[in-house]
């Protein structure tokens, strides 16, 4: 084989384009931030916008307290796009906006500040994400109701298919259904029918046009592209690519009849598993990310076309740039190091890639016609969420078990104190609690200085083609408007608010399957029993999700683990103000609150829920439950919580059993047994 070269390309691939997913505490901040990381050799831009700006608030918004710059940049006018662009060609870079409820705004914004670059759109080049099937599913920052943020969806894809061609307008995003506890099979299916209805709406906005939708169908489809994870199960993760692009081409060809071949290309970037990171023993984060990389690397057929690696500390709290760069090098090493890009296709022809496709394509098949059946995935929201928190929970039952081993959490746990995490600052970034009231001053100044009469003028037009009920004008164009016109990000989130309503997205958990029946539950459901016997109704716990975090995932496995252990559950969701979630403990009368907050916004959030609480008159004990700093618990035992669970804490069972003795030393018994409340589960 000395002297047979075929096994190798007669020229090696260049690599995918390599992006740091960043951003915080403020544009300018961010902005210096992706200077150093392009200097560092990063080829793309990816944005990381905090909550506020994610589902549409200013950053003085009262939902917005605590959020503003935590897990991203605050961007709240044109004013600061411009300066998280500062010195960056918009000509040349290619950015990726991690963008969904809001992405005709921000992408409104980029348009108009890369303008004032004298960048044409045209030559405009990058990605939002613009998934918000994905949001009611899995991660929260929705805005709209289903039909109004589909309409938007559908105008901007129309609009920049004609005016920003080199834009990808929407990323189908798989990585959050994943994230959300989603199996293979669901997150194949459940991206390829969240694509299904993003296209029929595409193509039912362009049979309006001109010349009709077929001819342009072909351009739209090449456009849309994929934002998939990657976890560290990597033989089957990279199976699980290779079964997207088959599928994604025979949708094409069949349902939408696209002939070229390099519009039916399944194009996909990626960021690997970041549910699978380990608040214990971090330090092993770092090899579950190189091997996650490798699923999506290996195989030329199957490669993806822009990587972003988390850093090995996420689970613990932000990245400093330092932990960035970090993940940055292995992507360059694996580039430029290794001789993963001088080969065809290694898998071709593997018997056991092709079993696990054709597995894998069986599977999702299967899974699509399900929600074709309710109707497709927009009317399947219900049905999808349920699944996903079904399987979710499976997940955590294999590791509580032990079944799944997660080195270094549930085996393999004696460790030595970590040089990682030693500095004051638990080894993460903490950002400067003054970098909200700096954002909240920049942001009523650009109101005090801008052209109020061309505001409202504009948001007053895009009012008006919102609620256009014939031949509507694509809303786009008084989106872009607006925001040339100075308009605030809340302002047209507001705007179209008052014509579109508002939503409140299924939980999942009242649907979730009953679990069954095993040693440690059926000991946590005695425990309840007595408890019960001992307050004369049964225990109700409240779990309250403050601020704008959409994060629900762990809120939602500790009601549903609540509610199978025999308690009365109030879960409303996600996106509660202090004084609601006050309100509702006191109305339900509760005898414990859980609270879930994962966005870093806990040492504002979880004070103000506890004396929203006290003035409310509630004395139920409060437990607080996210990604928190070792540095930061006694500031909330201070404040009054009771006890406090991170990522480490896996087993929920054991946690419920915590809140069972809780309840009971807080509780004097009761002389008689007043009969069950009625049943609050979510």
């Amino acid at each position: 084989m000395s002297g047979d070269h075929t096994v190798r390309l007669p020229e090696r691939d260049a690599p995918w384009r390599m992006r740091t997913y960043a951003g915080h505490s403020t544009a300018s901040a961010s902005n210096e931030l992706y200077r150093r990381n392009l200097q560092k050799g990063q080829t793309g831009l990816s944005v990381a916008f905090d909550l506020p700006t994610q589902t549409g608030y200013d950053s003085d918004d009262e939902l917005a307290r605590g959020e503003v710059g935590k897990v991203g940049v605050p961007i709240c006018h044109r004013g600061d796009m411009a300066a998280l662009m500062h010195g960056i060609p918009l000509d040349e870079m290619n950015t990726s906006m991690t963008i969904n409820a809001t992405a005709a705004w921000l992408l409104a914004l980029y348009i108009v500040v890369a303008e004032e670059q004298g960048v044409a759109q045209q030559q405009l080049q990058g990605t939002t994400q613009n998934d918000i099937i994905k949001e009611f599913l899995a991660r929260g920052t929705y805005a709209f109701p289903p039909a109004a943020s589909m309409r938007l969806i559908a105008d901007m894809i129309a609009y920049t298919v004609e005016h920003v061609p080199k834009w990808n307008p929407i990323n189908i995003c798989s990585y959050h259904l994943q994230e959300a506890g989603a199996t293979p099979v669901q997150e194949i299916a459940y991206s390829m029918s969240n694509a299904i209805a993003v296209l029929d709406a595409v193509r039912e906005r362009l049979a309006r046009l001109p010349g009709g939708a077929e001819e342009r169908m072909d351009q739209v489809f090449g456009r849309i592209s994929f934002f998939v994870n990657a976890g560290v199960r990597f033989i089957e993760e990279h199976a699980k690519l290779r079964a997207m692009a088959t599928l994604w081409e025979q949708l094409g060809r069949e349902r939408y009849g696209v002939q070229d071949p390099r519009n039916l290309r399944f194009r996909y970037g990626v960021q690997v598993n970041s549910l699978g990171l380990t608040e214990a023993q971090p330090e092993n984060n770092v090899q579950r990310i190189v091997l996650e990389a490798l699923a999506v690397t290996l195989g030329r057929d199957a490669r993806a076309r822009a990587i972003q690696l988390p850093a090995w500390n996420e689970a613990l709290g932000l990245p400093r740039p330092w932990d960035q760069q970090w993940s940055l090098r292995i992507q360059q090493v694996l580039a430029y190091e290794t001789d993963v890009l001088e080969y065809p296709d290694i898998f071709e022809g593997s018997v056991v890639m092709d079993g696990l496709v054709a597995e894998l394509l069986e599977g999702a098949r299967a899974e699509m016609a399900v929600v074709a059946e309710h109707g497709g995935a927009v009317e399947a929201v219900p049905y999808m969420k349920a699944a996903l928190v079904d399987s979710h929970r499976e997940r955590i039952r294999r590791i509580e078990s032990g079944e799944q081993v997660v080195v270094g959490q549930n085996r393999f746990t004696e460790t030595s104190d970590s040089p990682l995490t030693a500095d004051a600052q638990g080894g993460i970034l903490v950002v400067d609690p003054a970098a909200e009231a700096e954002q909240i001053e920049s942001l009523r100044r650009w109101r005090a200085q801008r052209d109020q009469a061309a505001v409202d003028a504009a948001l007053a037009a895009l009012s008006e083609a919102a609620a256009a009920k014939s031949e509507p004008e694509n809303l786009m164009l008084p989106t872009i408007a607006a925001a040339r016109a100075g308009a605030t990000t809340g302002e047209w989130a507001r705007t179209l608010r008052d014509v579109f309503g508002s939503y409140r997205a299924p939980t999942g958990v009242g649907e979730a399957v009953a679990a069954a029946a095993d040693g440690e539950l059926t000991q946590l459901r005695e425990e309840v029993a007595r408890l019960k016997e001992r307050l004369g109704r049964r225990p109700k716990i409240l779990v309250g999700k403050p601020g704008l975090d959409g994060h629900s995932n762990g809120a939602e496995q500790i009601a549903v683990r609540a509610r199978d252990s025999g308690m009365d559950v109030v879960y409303e969701g996600i996106r509660l103000t202090p004084a609601q979630i006050a309100a509702s403990a006191a109305q339900e009368g509760v005898h414990v609150i859980g609270l879930s907050i994962l966005s870093g916004s806990h040492r504002k959030l979880v004070p103000a829920v506890i004396d929203a609480l006290r003035e409310a008159g509630v004395t139920a004990p409060v437990v607080v439950g996210g990604i928190i700093p070792e540095q930061d618990v006694p500031l909330l035992r201070q404040a009054g919580v009771a006890a406090v669970y991170t990522p480490k804490d896996f087993d929920i069972t054991r946690i419920m059993r915590d809140i069972v003795e809780l309840v009971s030393a807080e509780r004097p018994p009761v002389s008689s047994a007043n009969g069950s409340s009625a049943n609050g589960s979510a």
